[in-house]
């Protein structure tokens, strides 16, 4: 059975940098250390580390719980399903609200098409002036 990647940087003592820029976990930047006294540090307070931003210079770490790095891993889920997914169409159908009957009808059947298709539909009725 693989290993499962975590969501997000790696978490875990095999750190490839020799300095890195370290976060506590509650937020407050503890400044550049050794990888040998992050992995102390980790230890003595029994808590993970976590590769938040690698190409900053050093890389910058943040010690988190385990409950922590499950909250961020459900967050960044959330956030990955919100955006519209590849392949995934939206079309737009704009239109006033003193539209005439058979061009009322012509947009609807062009919407059901769309459907038909599996595209997302958005429709917008501008006031008639």
């Amino acid at each position: 059975e693989p290993k499962r990647k975590a969501a997000f940087g790696s978490v875990g003592r095999r750190i490839p940098y020799r300095i890195l820029h370290v976060i506590n976990q509650d937020g407050e930047s503890l400044g550049n250390m050794h990888r040998a006294e992050a992995l102390k540090l980790m230890d003595q307070h029994d808590l993970k580390l976590v590769l938040l931003r690698e190409n900053a210079e050093p890389p910058v770490y943040r010690l988190m719980t385990g409950q922590q790095i499950h909250e961020e891993q459900l967050k960044r889920a959330e956030k990955k399903k919100a955006g519209p997914k590849p392949g995934m169409y939206i079309k737009e159908l704009s239109f006033s609200s003193a539209i005439a009957k058979n061009d009322l009808e012509t947009k609807t059947k062009q919407i059901a098409q769309w459907i038909e298709k599996k595209y997302h539909v958005k429709v917008t009725i501008r006031q008639a002036k």
